[in-house]
């Protein structure tokens, strides 16, 4: 089973372009923490994200596109960063989230990735093709 957990730093939502980590140490404990899972067999990838100021929004109202450049006024809570982790059950990601060295303003959410057997058979019928898509993306 495939899980993302989402890292959601409260006030990277107002963080200026350009803002970065700067803390060493947290930044060892992170690496160690992403180490364990590599070791482990469970990360397929993970990243960081550059804060909202310099991201973009599509919406679609009435639709037709319309960007908006960041930072986005009316939001709460943005990502900051992902795991992507392959592991046997809901439980085992949880374990997993809880290990994070995060800090006292960090949310980790986890949220299964839903597989083409998920869906009912008519919805799989038209999926036909979707992982094999997704496998030549991964390269």
């Amino acid at each position: 089973m495939r899980f993302m957990m989402l890292m959601i730093p409260k006030g990277y939502e107002t963080a200026a372009p350009g803002t970065m980590p700067d803390d060493a140490a947290a930044i060892a404990a992170m690496m160690k923490y992403n180490e364990a899972l590599q070791q482990a067999g469970v990360l397929i990838t993970c990243d960081g994200l550059h804060p909202p100021s310099m991201g973009a929004r599509v919406s679609f109202a009435g639709g037709k596109p319309l960007v908006t450049d960041g930072p986005f006024a009316e939001v709460k809570e943005v990502l900051g960063g992902y795991w992507m982790i392959d592991v046997a059950s809901r439980d085992e990601a949880i374990a997993w989230a809880k290990r994070c060295p995060a800090g006292p303003n960090e949310i980790i959410e986890i949220r299964q990735v839903q597989e083409v057997g998920d869906f009912p058979d008519e919805v799989q019928n038209e999926l036909a093709g979707f992982e094999a898509m997704q496998s030549s993306a991964r390269g």
